[in-house]
């Protein structure tokens, strides 16, 4: 009151004939704000009771649209005289500006909305680098206050709303790039409101990303943080600034107390005190005249700005003066929380509002990691017991795979978070009648993803809107993929090496031969059976059924035992040898090339081939790079085929040279192309139900590009007859036929190229990419994770994995069978040979006691007998005595000349 009551004499003394001098001020105020007209007037009130001091103002309302009217409004006002113009639009205005430092009428500009926290948690996002933040506020004038405070001070990328309804956080979800951060502004009550929206949403999903800004001076401690889920910071005035601001030592701000109303008074009465504090011989008003501008109040603005610059280092004081903006800001002490769940809160950072941002000392936040949206070659992962694709908390597949084993492994490189997504259109990416792209591509070019780790070609065309980091994966390229053919097992397999006539015709020869053996040795003059005489030793009597016997044996290793001694017997054996020799030979290297080749057999083995028949159908999936691939090579063989017949058509001088007999440009991929795209042929109504399961199904089905590669591999696998090929990323047929015994990959690579990390033109991942692939080159985890997933060692599962496995059981088990029916037809003729051979000593025991007791032969009978047998004895040992010709060798002399055969005495069981 004492400072007041002086400040009135020195003005009294100042102005000389007055008995009463005031200060008048003209306040500019964003017409968006009419409520701001009631706040000044109740200011300068309370400084005028505060003061005991007669204040004017004038208040101009600022309509950007039409700054001429409120420039003439300006004037008006200036014209009746000013002591200072108090700036509070949103953003400086330039005319006021122009008009103060012409006249030299100080002019004063502060915030009375949200900017000053805003500035101050923009501080602490560029020391956490931050490239963009989503910003929520309470209202639209809030929004617009912020953004003229950040635009043109700010490097972070902004994007601000009012509140978070259904329709913003849609946006927020899709907007691409994802911010970095989020940034809640308003009142506690908003603020917590708005996060467990944000919950709710499913936006709150990764550390340290979502800020909160509290407007309010509420302590923090009272405050219920149990819905933050995510550890959090959180940015706040000191509660007692609040005491500051209100000149008490002792308060407490409720969320009701209305800080603009009390921030308006302050910096009232405090500019009333700068200008009691000015010497008395500076003018305090002056009028201006806009039409002829000339300085009155220069040295009073100057006296006024050494007055606010000495309060700076006062920390006492309520507001702080800066220069650069020309203003007068409230000085607050700003609180920096980190907010854990399981953890509670902790200061990090305290730093007043004319200071810069630091930490407290000791303290050190954690490294945050950048988040990107990547697009990988994946498969979904699949229960290991169900065999159901999993999904996490959020509903979303769970992916694994290649690439993103890669990823994964590049964001521990490089320290970023990322989520994978699938592209909203399209495959890989091809581009639009109207010049756009879809797919991977289009996504990219959009910034709907930022990285592209995926089975993605390099080509111009993509160059031209993405870029491409250095190729990760191995030179790939093309390949066709068919079902391995169904072997037609049987146990007697190898009875079909020859065919039915040729097993027939050697029946028949074994028959013949056997027959012609017996025929021979019967009627030969020369057969041990009708030449005893030159065998003396006993000789194998060619019955008939040893006849067949020898035949049969014959085709065994050991042979068939001896042969006929007569030479026409001899021959036909030896013609028969030869037959059996060059049989078993034909039969043994048949037997093993039939059941070699047939395991090592495929139906066709090179693109070429497989354009060349007509039995096995083949097909691609629809727009992909393989699809592409054989409509550009169509499409060349087109072209070169219109310049040939250009040039030869042509009537040159030198058109002799084009002469050929032959086409010189294959039409092959034409052909391919042309078999791809094919329909079913028609079908004849009345053929239709005996057909339909074998060829209007497989041809309806077959033909034609696939949808995407599982059908394109579920197809192949149908067709068990091994007349179905899929053409398609080598990479991908290679992965199928390590885990699919079934399948396997014919024919060579073609069309090579390698796949490369792709990233959004102009981006600086390009670079840090290649450099962490080079590491990781360096290191063999390429290899490593290649060698993962085209693990060929998957394959030894598989019963036919190792073509040298040798020959099945199923293939020759009727070799056993035989064998095993052979020793039952033995033991079967062992029981008959021992029945017959013990009722045949039965009889023969029976017939010995009949003829013992039979009454004793005649002598004379007797005697008339065995004369007979010595005369034949007799007459046999004369004509061995003779020398007589033999079949083979020299006359033998034999050494016994006689055997009795009957029994000396009488015989006696």
């Amino acid at each position: 009151m004492r400072f007041a009551c002086a400040f009135f004499f020195v003005l009294a003394d100042f102005l000389g004939a007055f008995a009463e001098i005031y200060l008048r001020f003209v306040f500019i105020v964003e017409r968006h704000e009419p409520e701001l007209f009631r706040m000044i007037g109740e200011a300068v009130k309370h400084a005028e009771d505060l003061k005991q001091l007669a204040l004017d103002d004038s208040i101009v309302s600022l309509n950007r649209e039409n700054e001429d009217e409120a420039r003439g409004k300006l004037c008006s006002e200036l014209s009746k005289g000013v002591s200072a113009l108090i700036d509070l639009s949103w953003s400086p205005w330039e005319e006021a500006e122009h008009l103060a430092s012409e006249a030299g009428v100080p002019i004063i500009r502060t915030a009375l909305g949200p900017q000053p926290l805003v500035a101050a948690i923009d501080r602490y996002l560029e020391s956490r680098n931050a490239t963009d933040a989503a910003i929520l506020l309470e209202s639209e004038i809030d929004v617009d206050k912020v953004l003229y405070e950040l635009l043109g001070r700010s490097n972070t990328r902004i994007w601000v709303h009012a509140g978070l309804t259904r329709d913003s956080a849609r946006a927020l979800k899709t907007m691409r790039p994802d911010p970095s951060f989020y940034v809640l502004v308003g009142g506690s009550g908003f603020v917590m409101e708005t996060y467990k929206r944000a919950v709710k949403e499913k936006l709150v999903r990764r550390v340290y990303r979502w800020n909160l800004v509290f407007t309010d001076y509420l302590d923090l401690s009272a405050l219920d943080l149990s819905s933050v889920v995510q550890p959090t910071m959180i940015l706040q005035a000191h509660p007692e600034d609040c005491c500051r601001i209100i000149a008490s030592k002792d308060c407490t701000c409720s969320d009701s107390f209305e800080k603009t109303q009390a921030t308006l008074n302050s910096l009232i009465a405090y500019l009333v005190d700068a200008f009691g504090r000015i010497d008395g011989t500076f003018m305090v008003k002056a009028r201006v005249d806009c039409g002829d501008v000339h300085s009155d109040m220069s040295d009073t603005k100057e006296a006024l700005h050494r007055i606010f610059v000495e309060d700076i280092d006062n920390n006492e004081t309520v507001f702080y003066w800066d220069q650069e903006r020309s203003g007068l800001f409230l000085r607050h002490r700003y609180v920096l929380s980190s907010y854990k769940p399981d953890s509670g809160l902790e200061a990090v950072a305290v730093w007043s509002a004319n200071q810069e941002y630091r930490l407290l000392p000791g303290v050190t936040l954690e490294p945050l990691k950048h988040f990107f949206r990547a697009v990988p070659w994946t498969l979904p992962k699949l229960d290991p017991e169900t065999g159901d694709p999993l999904y996490n908390e959020d509903g979303q597949p769970i992916y694994e795979g290649y690439c993103v084993d890669l990823i994964q492994k590049l964001s521990e490189a490089m320290n970023f978070d990322y989520e994978i997504v699938s592209p909203r259109s399209g495959g890989f990416g091809r581009r639009l009648p109207n010049g756009s792209w879809d797919g991977v591509v289009g996504d990219l070019t959009t910034g709907e993803t930022d990285i592209a780790v995926a089975a993605l070609t390099m080509t111009a065309e993509r160059e031209e809107v993405i870029d491409f980091v250095a190729p990760y994966f191995e030179q790939t390229g093309i390949l066709i993929a068919i079902r391995k053919p169904i072997r037609k097992t049987s146990l007697f397999k190898f009875m079909t090496v020859l065919r039915t006539e040729v097993w027939l015709s050697i029946v028949a020869a074994l028959v013949l031969t056997g027959f012609m053996i017996w025929l021979l040795e019967k009627y030969s003059p020369y057969s041990a059976k009708n030449n005893p005489g030159a065998y003396p030793y006993p000789c194998r009597d060619f019955t008939l059924k040893e006849s067949f016997w020898f035949a049969l044996t014959s085709f065994t290793p050991q042979g068939g035992g001896e042969a006929p001694k007569a030479l026409s017997g001899r021959t036909l054996v030896a013609a028969y040898w030869l037959f059996v020799v060059l049989m078993l030979a034909t039969f043994t290297a048949n037997l093993a090339a039939f059941l070699t080749v047939e395991r090592m057999q495929t139906p066709v083995s090179s693109l070429e081939q497989l354009a060349r028949q007509s039995r096995i159908n083949y097909t691609v999936v629809e727009g992909s790079s393989t699809h592409q691939y054989f409509i550009n090579m169509k499409f060349a063989e087109d072209t070169l085929y219109r310049v040939w017949k250009e040039i030869t058509l042509n009537a040159t001088s030198d058109q002799a040279q084009y002469r050929v007999w032959d086409y010189p440009i294959r039409e092959q991929y034409g052909h391919i192309l042309l078999a791809i795209n094919a329909s079913a042929p028609a079908i004849e109504p009345e053929f239709i139900h005996i057909i339909w399961n074998r060829y209007v199904h497989r041809q309806c089905v077959s033909r034609g590009p696939v949808a995407d590669a599982e059908t394109g591999f579920k197809q192949v696998n149908d067709h068990t007859d091994a007349d179905f090929a899929f053409i398609h990323d080598s990479a991908e047929i290679k992965y199928e036929v390590t885990r699919n015994c079934n399948l396997t990959e014919v024919g060579e690579l073609f069309a090579e190229q390698p796949y490369a990390i792709a990233v959004q033109q102009g981006s600086r991942l390009q670079e840090d990419i290649s450099r962490a692939l080079l590491e990781l080159q360096k290191e063999r985890f390429l290899e490593q994770l290649a060698s993962k997933y085209w693990n060929e060692t998957l394959r030894q599962s598989c019963s036919d994995a190792d073509e040298s496995e040798g020959i099945t059981l199923e293939s020759l088990g009727g070799v056993f069978i035989a064998t095993l029916f052979g020793l039952g037809l033995a033991m079967i003729t062992l029981a008959w040979e021992v029945f017959y051979y013990k009722r045949k000593e039965k009889n023969k025991v029976q017939s010995t006691k009949e003829n013992v007791e039979r009454p004793p032969i005649k002598s004379a009978k007797l005697g008339g007998k065995m004369a007979v047998g010595v005369a034949r004895l007799r007459k046999r040992a004369t004509k061995i005595g003779k020398k007589k010709n033999v079949t083979i060798g020299d006359s033998f002399k034999p050494s016994v000349s006689y055997i009795s055969v009957y029994p000396k005495g009488d015989y006696r069981p």
